[in-house]
């Protein structure tokens, strides 16, 4: 953030005039400053000054000059100021809302104490800070202070959190309070938070931490819980003052400091977890900064100095121009003002977690804001002014918001559908939904209010395109789900909720009520709907008719108009809606029924009056009605009875006008008399309830009352007989008798003889009870009555009487009973049997006649068969023998599995024909494994091969019938019933029988007849596979004769000759077809050809312009003119393309040619402007006179070549005159030179030459001489011949020059003689130069040719030994070279040596080199890497070599990581102290301790080498001149860390060591200088937590993960060492290049680290000892003595000690004794080992036993 001065608000004085305090309003638009004189300015936003006001003493005698104002702020509704004075008060001034308000104290809180500070966090709670220390709040709405909490110290300044919950105080003595209204979930601790080291003047909590600054020139920030996290000293800048006063971004992400001339800006970087300063402002003779104040929205920022001062700043971040309409200032990382240009009103968006704003983008025509930060996202209306910030984590910015509803934004991303209101920060739903159509998503938030609904929040959606879901938003579950059979286009939920218009594919329009469930079809041939706004009216088109459902919960009243064009849309305002149709060009308005749409409206608002009001107005109708119905319910339940009768008067329910116009008259009566609501009457709501037929609940209303006689009556009124005597009852009414004698001759009056029977049987009267049933023809009662009563049993005229009704009434088994009951059995028999009640029969027949049971059982069972009852029958059937009935009945009950039990058990031979019915069955329901057992066993195998058959199931048909025919017989059965189902069109089944008798020629055939070629290429394909690519032919030119040309297409592609494809399309002058087949299949070039072809059918500009829209008119043009249609090529050119003409002349030309048309190809090529290709046309035909007069008439320039192209002809044709004369005529005598040259006519060319170009004798004359030396063998005869002829007549110099021309590389011998030869006369005869020339040209070419010992001979014979002996070392003649340099110059031996050894080098024959040059050969092996090799063959010689060569080898192991094996070859050859080892040395030491994971017991050998190994250097070095070196020192220490390695592994591998191993970790920090700081400091960390000792863990992992950041960053400048302070851990350590750990392990560290911090159970300090010195540190703090480290631990040496013999080595004695009790118990080789060290190392072990002190 930076910040820029704007302007002065207030001009400075000369002296101190000091600005006390300012503050800016929460709604950003006034801002207040107070003066050295006690007056408060008020400011606009533009930082212009409006108004101002004076502040008042606590008492007036006491004067203005009493008291300063100490602090002031704003209330959160920015309409009050509260001032606090140092005279004990804090007055609260209301300012009003506009400028010039009147001022006015409206609350005043007198204190005991100054007041110095205040906070007005919330709307009546003022927080203020007071000079004796207090921390108090003050109530605005009672006008009463109290403490919060009270300290000892002088309020010096107070912060609150950015979300205004929590506040800080600062006190004089350094302290700072923290306090909590709400720690919002936080889990921060409350009460003292810190000790600053200086009264914290300046202090601001901001997001992350807390910062603190104040007179000692410091600004520290310090954690959540007040341990310190950076600390920023400018105490050192002379430049500096006092930090008087600090103020937070609104967003807490930037603090500003003030102090003199100067205001520092610190920001927090997020993903650093830091603050970074920035660059400071300053301004000369500011003076020092007394106040600062920062604007709401984070723009600006004041600041008050203490010359009266006040300048205004502008904060922000970065500006950017969007869209350029609208302003973005990025006042904080995580906020940005959006301002828009034209209409200069402000939206401040801001994450309220903090989080850093990426980008801003304005949305939805301009309305929306969008917003993404690292987790949340954020969204805003500017219209309304409603933000939302919602958790948003990382999407990749793939969403896609639509803005169509205006108080909801829809939010995609990857298939799911979120939800965010505007205004709410919470996503309001998610749902998985692929369908991102606004016009397949409707949300209703609170449109319209309904009464008892609060919160009303839905969404409908599509699940799947057939499926919508409704989802209540509010309570966040499934209120709907409608599965349709169709596609779904549109949907809409009404403004309430409670309805849902949809649209489907096929038009048709369906409502769905949400309540209830239902769906109902409103429409077909939908083109148009909408929900008519603010209410439930619905506005549809259906071809030419406009329909309007007034009453949408009456679906089928409907009102349609026709109209002549579509509905456009729709428009409600100013009391009207409109419906907007296009007829054509015009557009027309269709008014709506208003009145109509008010009623429902109304309806919905509960204003019944205003609903009747209208009603009245309506004619009636069926729309009419279904309101009035609407109306009359909804008042009933709202109890507005006069409505009710009024729309039951409407709908002529006379009889409910008449009871409702009484109740009204009792509700009037009670309103008149009593002044209550009538409605609330009791006598009314029994009414109601009567009306709604809840008597029960009329009967409470009048029970409590106690008014019984009223529900008698009403219950009389209604001849409720029972429910009036049982209230009676209830009551013990006093006229219950005469009630009940009432309801008996009422029952009789009426006919009612049954209810009369029930009263007297109640009564005890059963006779006349009897009788009464009897007459009301119930003898059923009568019996049951009898039955139950002995005493009627016994009278036999009543129960013959009873029997006898029963009887004649078919009531048998009822007389049955009654004679049973009697002991007449048999009458008894006969009425069971009679009655069908054959279990009564049977039971009593069992026990009287046994002999009828059978006879019975069959009767039974033949009754239930009549009664369809066959389930039932067939045990019966079974008990009386009658199997065959019982199978019948099996069957008829479908048992069939009973059926066929019962079946198998028969013996008889009737029963076989059941077999066919059963099976028929189990083939029905597809068993037919059992139907294929019964048709076998009854017989049917046909039938059951027929079922096979007709199942489809050809193997098990085929099978069956291969066992009972013959194969020709099947085969014939197959093919006769494949050709049944061909006629009758079954053509897959025919298939299946053909190929189960494989014949599948034939199926093929008849899919061919019936035209199904799919299926014959199928077959095809399958059975004659190699005929696949004939047949698609076959079928393809079958087609194309029909003209059926698309499938044609097809077998043409399938037998992949697109090409007659193509054909068959341009025969049929389909071109569009062609181009399309040959685009696809035949590649572009096909494509551009088909393109030209179509062109050319079509010809003159039809075909120009085909071609051009195919971008082809230059192909096409190429195209015709390469395939000779030249006339076509010539139109095309020039109507479209003239400048080809040429072109296409020249094409014509070369073909004329090509056909031998020479005249024609000639006027073509003058036509193209290409003579000269006329002229070679008549050249390559040989015709010269045509071409000469080609040349001379167009072409000049071609004369002179057609005059040598003649002449060559001539010289060809051995004509050597003319040839010659026409090369002179063309003026080309060097052509004649170089033919008579070329036929080796050399006295014509010499001829030539010499009349024609002189100049050129010379040349040719040494041409010729030249030519003839090259002749091969015959011109090296000629030579030889020559040589011999010079050398006979003493011209030795040119014999020699001819004998050195010879060359003939076939005969070698040959030249070797010649050359000898020539070298011989040159030394003979020539002189000496001469002959050395000749030595030095023969020598090379000899030795060229391997000829060594005659080129050395040459060489020896001139003296020129140095080249002898090159020849003979070429040679690799070493020993001759090497006689040669001893006897003739002794000076190049060395020089033969010295060759020799790199002939040896080169051919690696090292083992022979050694013999010669050692040094040389170990410096091969070390080459070439045989390093054992050259180890060995050192050894053999000196210990200096060796060691070079191991020094050598082991850097070499260094580079390539082997560290280890380097430190094994200095143990196995010894450890000498050259100081040009040193480095070696050391860097083996460190590669080694920078190995991962060598803490445990497996790694003591490793360490055990290093130690041995430094402890042998060390000892070497103590011996020769590098003792007591700063070298020397360093190997010491490098000693002393690896003895502590060792020895801790040798303690990890012990359990009881394990504090010691922990001690060696801790002991090794302070070797941090060479070992890993990163690695040290991890593994004491480790260690330490491994012993408990969590102290220092803590510290040492904290100290690791800080580490970790700083090698991150590259720098260790940033690192905290407080801890360490007066430690010897160092601090100046070098920066490793990479981690000890992985990623994994520093996170496990961090969650630790973490953890242990929250919990706060361990104290962040390191132990101290007896020197009050952190224990394991060897330098005492307070004295700067150092003590000795123990030899075991690495701990200092203070008291119970073990002294060695040799100087400065001891043991602490606890440490030493625990450490040989180990070793002696556990026999640990490594701990002895270490002991065996120690004893070498400190000269012996110590004489002593152990010691248990």
């Amino acid at each position: 953030m930076q910040l820029k001065h704007l302007k002065t608000l207030l001009t400075p004085q000369e002296g101190s005039a000091k600005v006390t305090c300012m503050a800016w309003a929460p709604n950003n638009t006034k801002f207040a400053v107070c003066t050295v004189d006690r007056v408060v300015l008020l400011y606009d936003e533009q930082g212009e000054r409006r108004d101002k006001f004076s502040t008042k003493p606590l008492d007036p005698k006491y004067g203005k000059q009493s008291y300063v104002v100490n602090d002031l702020v704003f209330s959160p509704d920015s309409t009050k100021i509260a001032i606090g004075q140092s005279d004990n008060i804090i007055f609260v001034y209301k300012i009003g809302e506009d400028w010039g308000d009147k001022k006015a104290i409206c609350n005043k809180f007198v204190q005991t104490s100054a007041v110095t500070r205040l906070l007005w966090p919330s709307e009546n709670a003022i927080v203020f800070g007071l000079v004796d220390g207090k921390v108090r709040i003050a109530n605005t709405q009672t006008n009463k202070s109290s403490t919060i909490y009270a300290t000892e110290s002088f309020v010096v300044s107070l912060a609150s959190n950015v979300s205004g919950k929590g506040i800080l105080s600062g006190h004089a003595d350094g302290t700072v309070v923290r306090y909590f209204f709400d720690s919002e979930g936080s889990g921060e601790s409350q009460g003292k938070l810190l000790t600053h080291p200086c009264p914290p003047y300046a202090l601001a909590w901001g997001a992350n931490s807390i910062m603190v600054g104040g007179c000692d020139k410091k600004v520290v920030a310090y954690g959540r819980e007040g341990h310190i996290l950076q600390n920023f000293d400018y105490s050192r800048d002379r430049t500096e003052k006092e930090f008087t006063v600090a103020v937070t971004s609104p967003s807490g992400q930037s603090v500003v400091f003030g102090s003199f001339d100067r205001l520092r800006v610190f920001n927090w970087a997020p993903r650093r977890g830091v603050w970074d300063e920035a660059k400071p402002k300053e301004i000369a003779n500011l003076y020092t900064i007394t106040s600062l104040a920062w604007k709401k929205d984070g723009s600006r920022l004041c600041a008050g100095t203490l010359c009266g001062g006040v300048e205004l700043f502008d904060c922000c971040l970065r500006r950017a121009i969007y869209k350029n309409k609208f302003e973005m200032t990025y006042v904080g990382l995580s906020q940005v003002i959006v301002r828009n240009l034209s209409t200069g009103t402000r939206v401040v968006l801001k994450s309220h977690y903090g989080y850093e704003i990426d980008e801003v983008k304005i949305m939805g025509k301009d309305r929306y804001l969008v917003a993404h930060t690292s987790d949340t996202l954020l969204l805003g209306d500017m219209l309304t002014n409603r933000l939302s910030e919602v958790p948003w984590p990382g999407s990749g910015g793939n969403e896609k918001f639509f803005f169509e509803n205006e108080s909801v934004c829809m939010i995609f991303n990857a298939g799911e559908l979120s939800l965010v209101e505007y205004g709410s920060s919470s996503i309001l739903g998610s749902v998985r939904t692929e369908f991102m159509n606004p016009h397949l998503i409707s949300v209703r938030l609170n449109e319209r209010k309904e009464r008892g609904v609060e919160d009303n929040k839905k969404l409908a959606y599509l699940v799947d395109i057939k499926t919508i879901a409704i989802v209540d938003l509010a309570e966040g579950n499934n209120v709907g789900t409608i599965s349709h059979t169709s596609k779904i286009d549109w949907l809409e939920l009404n403004e309430t909720g409670r309805k849902l218009l949809f649209r489907d594919k096929k038009l048709r329009l369906h409502l769905y009520d949400i309540k209830s469930g239902v769906k109902t079809t409103l429409l077909s041939f939908c083109s148009y709907v909408q929900w008519v706004p603010c209410s439930d009216v619905v506005v549809a088109q259906n071809r030419g008719n406009l329909c309007i459902w007034y009453s949408i919960d009456s679906p089928e009243s409907i009102t349609m108009f026709p109209i002549k064009g579509d509905i456009l849309d729709l428009e409600r305002a100013d009391g009207k809606t409109d419906v907007i149709v296009t007829e054509g060009v015009n557009t027309v308005m269709y008014t709506l029924d208003e009145g109509i749409i008010e009623f429902g409206t109304a309806i919905d608002d509960g204003d019944y009056d205003r609903a009747t009001a209208f009603l009245e107005t309506l004619e009636m109708s069926p729309e009419t009605e279904a309101m009035w119905k609407t109306l009359s319910r909804l008042a009933l339940v709202a109890r507005q009875l006069h409505i009710a009768e009024r729309c039951s008067a409407a709908l002529g329910d006379v009889s409910t006008v008449r009871f409702l116009h009484q109740t009204n008259q009792v509700a009037d009566k009670v309103l008149h008399e009593m002044g209550e609501d009538g409605t609330s009457y009791y006598q009314v709501q029994a009414r109601v309830a009567m009306l709604d037929k809840n008597y029960k609940l009329a009967e409470m209303h009048y029970m409590e009352q106690n008014a019984i006689d009223e529900a008698i009556e009403m219950y009389q009124e209604l001849h409720m007989w029972d429910n009036c005597i049982a209230v009676a009852e209830a009551k013990n009414h006093p006229e219950l008798n005469s009630l009940r004698g009432n309801y008996f001759q009422w029952l009789t009056e009426t006919g009612q003889d049954e209810k009369a029977g029930e009263v007297k049987e109640n009564e005890g009267d059963f006779q006349g009870a009897i009788n009464l049933y009897l007459k009301a023809g119930l003898p059923a009662k009568a019996a049951r009555l009898a039955i139950s009563r002995p005493e009627i049993t016994g009278s036999s005229e009543t129960v013959s009487r009873i029997a006898a009704s029963l009887i004649k009434g078919e009531f048998y088994e009822r007389a049955g009973n009654l004679y049973e009951k009697i002991r007449n059995n048999q009458r008894a028999l006969e009425c069971y049997c009679k009655g069908g009640a054959f279990r009564k029969a049977v039971e009593l027949a069992r026990i009287t006649f046994p002999a009828e049971v059978v006879k019975l059982e069959e009767a039974w069972g033949d009754y239930l068969v009549q009664q369809k009852q066959m389930d039932a029958a067939i045990n019966h059937f079974i008990e009386a023998g009658c199997s065959l009935k019982a199978i019948e009945a099996a069957i008829a009950a479908r048992q069939w599995k009973k059926a066929v039990h019962i079946l198998e058990m028969q013996e008889d031979s009737a029963a076989g024909k059941y077999y066919m019915k059963i099976a028929q069955y189990y083939m029905s329901v597809q068993d037919y494994e059992v139907a294929e057992q019964l048709f076998v066993k009854g017989g049917h195998i046909k039938d059951a091969i027929d079922m096979y058959t007709a199942a489809d199931r050809w193997e098990e048909a085929h099978k069956l019938a291969v066992e009972c025919m013959t194969e020709e017989e099947v085969t014939a059965l197959y093919v006769s019933r494949a050709q049944e189902l061909e006629r009758d069109g079954k053509l897959r089944e025919a298939e299946r029988l053909f190929a189960t008798v494989k014949e599948p020629d034939l199926a093929i055939t008849m899919y061919k007849k019936n035209r199904m070629f799919d299926d014959v290429i199928r077959l095809v394909a399958k059975h004659h596979p190699d005929l696949l690519t004939e047949t698609h032919l076959h079928l393809a030119k079958e087609l194309e004769a029909e003209s059926r040309f698309s499938e044609a297409e097809y077998h043409f592609m399938e037998a992949e000759e697109w090409k007659a494809a193509v054909q068959m399309y341009r025969v049929n002058d389909m071109w569009e077809d062609a181009h399309r087949v040959a685009k696809s299949h035949g590649g572009p070039s096909a494509q551009k050809q088909v393109a030209c072809l179509w062109a050319r059918s079509l010809g003159g500009e039809a075909a120009v312009k085909l071609l051009n829209k195919f971008g082809l008119l230059e192909y096409a043009i190429e195209s015709a003119a390469n395939n000779f249609s030249f006339d076509f090529a010539f139109d095309l050119a020039r109507l479209a393309c003239k400048e080809k003409i040429p072109e296409i002349h020249l094409k014509h030309a070369l073909y004329l040619e090509d056909e031998g048309k020479f005249p024609e190809a000639e006027v073509e090529f003058i036509k193209a402007g290409k003579p000269k290709e006329a002229v070679s046309m008549y050249v390559h035909n040989k015709d010269w006179a045509n071409a000469l007069r080609v040349a001379e008439g167009h072409d000049p320039e071609s004369v002179s070549e057609v005059l040598v192209d003649q002449a060559k002809f001539c010289f060809e044709q051995k004509d050597f005159q003319k040839s010659e004369a026409f090369l002179l005529r063309a003026q080309r005598p060097e052509l004649a030179v170089k033919f008579y040259k070329d036929a080796d006519m050399w006295s014509d060319a010499m001829r030539i030459c010499k009349e024609y170009l002189p100049n050129k004798l010379a040349m040719l004359q040494e041409e010729y001489e030249n030519e003839t030396s090259k002749k091969g063998v015959r011109g090296v005869e000629g030579l030889l011949e020559q040589a011999r002829e010079w050398e006979q007549s003493g011209e030795y110099s040119r014999a020699v020059d001819c004998y050195l021309k010879v060359k003939d590389d076939s005969n070698t011998a040959l030249m070797e003689k010649c050359w000898m030869k020539a070298a011989e006369l040159s030394i003979k005869f020539l002189s000496g130069d001469r002959a050395v020339k000749v030595i030095q040209v023969v020598g090379p070419r000899l030795t060229k040719l391997r000829k060594f010992n005659a080129a050395a001979e040459l060489y020896l014979n001139m003296d020129f030994i140095k080249e002898a002996i090159d020849v003979f070392i070429e040679g690799e003649e070493w020993n001759k070279a090497k006689r040669v340099a001893k006897e003739l110059e002794p000076r190049y031996e060395d020089y033969v040596d010295q060759k020799y050894k790199e002939h040896l080098k080169n051919q690696g024959r090292v083992d022979s080199l050694v013999g010669v040059d050692v040094m040389a050969a170990l410096d091969l092996y070390a080459e070439k890497g045989q390093w054992e090799k050259c180890l060995e063959t050192a050894s053999k010689q000196n210990f200096k070599i060796l060691q070079k060569y191991i020094a050598l080898y082991a850097t070499h192991l260094i580079k390539e990581g082997g560290a280890l094996k380097a430190l094994q070859i200095y143990i196995q050859h010894g450890v000498p102290p050259n100081p040009q080892n040193f480095n070696i040395y050391k860097r083996l030491f460190l590669d080694l301790i920078n190995l991962p994971d060598t803490d445990r017991a497996e790694s003591y050998r490793m360490w055990a080498d290093l130690r041995n190994f430094l402890l042998l250097l060390c000892e070497n070095m103590s011996k020769s001149a590098e003792a007591n070196s700063p070298a020397h020192e360093d190997f010491e220490q490098m000693l002393l860390i690896a003895h502590y390695f060792a020895t801790r592994s040798a303690a990890n591998g012990v359990e009881q060591l394990i504090s010691i191993a922990a001690k060696l970790s801790v002991s090794l920090l302070r070797h941090t200088e060479l070992v890993p700081a990163d690695k040290a400091f991890y593994e004491a960390g480790l260690a330490c937590k491994a012993v408990g000792w969590e102290n220092m863990a803590f510290i040492f992992l904290n100290h690791f993960l800080d580490f970790c950041d700083a090698i991150d960053e590259g720098t260790l400048n940033a690192l905290d060492h407080s801890d360490f302070i007066d430690t010897d851990i160092p601090f100046e350590v070098p920066v490793p290049t990479k981690l000890c750990v992985t990623d994994t392990q520093r996170e496990q560290i961090r969650d630790w680290v973490l953890m242990v911090s929250m919990d706060q159970r361990v104290e962040q300090v390191l132990p101290v000892d007896e020197r009050n010195t952190y224990e394991a540190s060897l330098v005492a703090a307070n004295t700067g003595l150092r003590s000795l480290p123990c030899v075991l631990t690495g701990y200092p040496v203070l008291r119970n000690k073990i002294e060695f013999s040799s100087a400065g080595k001891a043991a602490n004695k606890e440490d030493w004794n625990k450490f040989l009790m180990a070793t002696k118990t556990t026999h640990s080789p490594e701990c002895q080992d270490v002991l065996k060290f120690i004893s070498q190392w400190c000269g012996g072990l110590p004489a002593m036993g152990f010691s248990f002190h």
